[in-house]
């Protein structure tokens, strides 16, 4: 299982623009993802409302995970969505 520890660098937080294109980034990946506080259950981050439900603001870590051939590059580019600051 791969894991990345990532701040969120979007100025939402993950909310709104930043969620969704976090989702859209996670629905492309053919294994399951999931996304969370790294002090908490992780929920499946294919779902907006589920990330969306997670509250997570500027400046908060996050903890993706994944599994599977093409985890690392996955947990790559969702990671490159939350860290840019511009999103």
């Amino acid at each position: 299982m791969a894991e990345r520890r990532v701040t969120v660098e979007t100025e939402a937080g993950l909310h709104a623009r930043p969620a969704a294109l976090f989702v859209q980034a996670a629905t492309k990946a053919p294994m399951d993802v999931a996304v969370g506080r790294p002090d908490a259950d992780p929920v499946n981050a294919k779902s907006i409302l589920s990330v969306i439900g997670l509250d997570v603001r500027h400046g908060e870590e996050i903890v993706i995970i994944a599994e599977g051939d093409g985890a690392d590059s996955a947990l790559d580019e969702l990671a490159a969505t939350v860290t840019a600051s511009g999103a």
